[in-house]
């Protein structure tokens, strides 16, 4: 009590109760004169603009590359680039599993070997680790197992390129480092 009494009397007189001069300066502020207010900047008409090449020959940037043309639609030929052995793997088979998994997030961790077959010992993101030989399939783009080495595991893809055209493509699969 005796240090708190002292605390608070000369804390009181810090406080004061005279507040004519922000009275004041609140005041002058409101009878001032409004000032100008400049008006908005004119808003200008949106302008089409025509493209056209320099070149006769050049294609137009405004059309989808992927669409079919005219010609293509109307004799109904399209070449898909698929062959019979393409068609049979894409639509004839059962899903494997490691076929859900873009092959950028699997891991190679390492191989078996016995008397028959060599082995690649495969990690999934989810930390599950799965065992394929040549045959099976992984990667979400149709990747075949063709060569499974100490060091590496080869695959053949099959995507579709930006014509919409079937094509193959060699990928592989390293041997993750630790």
């Amino acid at each position: 009590m005796l240090f708190l009494v002292p605390v608070m009397v000369l804390n009181s007189s810090c406080v004061l109760d005279d507040r004519t001069e922000l009275e004041k300066q609140v005041q002058d502020i409101l009878n001032r004169p409004p000032e100008h207010i400049a008006p908005l900047p004119e808003i200008k008409p949106y302008v089409a603009y025509a493209y056209k090449s320099s070149k006769a020959d050049a294609r137009d940037p405004f059309k989808l590359f992927y669409e079919k043309t005219e010609e293509e639609l109307a004799t109904g030929v399209t070449d898909t680039g698929l062959t019979e052995e393409m068609k049979r793997e894409i639509e004839n088979r059962n899903r494997e599993e490691l076929e859900s998994f873009e092959l950028d997030s699997l891991r190679m961790v390492g191989t078996i070997e016995d008397q028959n077959a060599q082995w690649g010992v495969i990690n999934d993101p989810a930390g599950t680790v799965h065992r394929v030989k040549v045959g099976n399939y992984m990667g979400r783009n149709i990747g075949k197992i063709l060569n499974i080495f100490e060091d590496r595991i080869e695959l053949r893809e099959i995507i579709k390129n930006p014509d919409g055209r079937w094509e193959e493509r060699q990928a592989s699969l390293a041997l993750a480092e630790k």
